[in-house]
């Protein structure tokens, strides 16, 4: 009975090379058949589209970017139109179709994000996903957000606050003013802070290093807890009070403001924002 089954087990293999080696000897090989389903070659010229929309908003509105395979980029002046460009790139224009921009716009909100398009499975399985370069030019006072951006996120100055949460790239803010949220970053953060309000500075899950420029005059305190780095700082005013197992408690000037940073993976640095008079200086 044993040599039986021993029998049945070796022409089951000798049945399955035979399989493979059939597929080998018409060039077709197991690591191109995702490939050929989805109907792509790996020769194909790029397939572009570009967006550019305005719109107008008032003074306060809220911009939100999320969802974005690729990086993001924010412009500020004194206006009140806004302006939208979205260069989306892939290797067909079948590839484009696995993924869409989805863009909603009142006179107080602005609402921009990616999402699955209307591919089949087996195209959304085994087909590559197009990238998308988003550019905004937009007005100085708005509260912004930025959610799942799979690239960098680059933001001007922005007279409101400023959310950044998922994140895999750098992050650099020229300006925030009245709060400021960073959760789940996987990069470095750069940002400057002109004015906060008291328990309104929250850096959570991040793996990179951050750079504080606190505004001339600013005074806060620093509370970090699970730090693998350190906290550091050149400003004269800056008081390192506590320093032990991760845990980290500082004060710049009189205190008072309050910056809470968990779970980093990096260095935090405090200095101030460059103005042009002490750029001379």
């Amino acid at each position: 009975m044993k040599r039986l089954i021993l029998v049945v087990l070796l022409v089951a293999i000798a049945a399955v090379a035979g399989i493979v080696r059939s597929h080998t000897s018409r060039g077709v090989t197991l690591s191109k058949l995702p490939q050929a389903i989805a109907g792509e070659s790996e020769n194909a010229n790029e397939t572009r589209e570009e967006i550019r929309q305005a719109y107008k908003l008032t003074s306060g509105a809220r911009v939100r970017v999320s969802g974005i395979n690729g990086a993001v980029k924010v412009e500020t002046s004194e206006t009140t139109t806004a302006e939208v460009h979205i260069e989306r790139i892939g290797k067909s224009a079948e590839a484009l179709g696995r993924r869409k921009v989805v863009i909603e716009a009142t006179a107080n909100s602005l609402d921009i994000r990616g999402k699955k398009g209307d591919a089949g499975l087996i195209a959304r399985m085994f087909g590559s996903n197009p990238t998308e370069r988003v550019t905004l030019k937009l007005p100085r006072q708005i509260a912004l957000a930025t959610e799942g951006v799979n690239g960098s996120v680059i933001i001007g100055e922005v007279d409101g606050p400023v959310e950044v949460h998922g994140v895999n790239g750098r992050v650099e803010v020229a300006q925030a003013k009245g709060a400021a949220e960073f959760h789940g970053i996987n990069g470095n953060i750069s940002v400057a802070l002109k004015e906060i309000q008291s328990d309104s500075v929250s850096i959570n899950g991040i793996n990179g290093n951050i750079e504080l420029r606190l505004a001339e005059g600013m005074s806060a305190d620093l509370e970090a807890h699970g730090m693998n780095g350190n906290v550091v700082s050149d400003l004269p005013d800056f008081v390192l009070e506590k320093a032990k197992h991760g845990n980290y408690l500082a004060h710049v000037g009189r205190g008072g403001n309050s910056i809470s940073a968990n779970g980093i993976n990096g260095n935090i640095r405090l200095s101030r924002v460059m103005t042009a008079t002490s750029a001379k200086s």
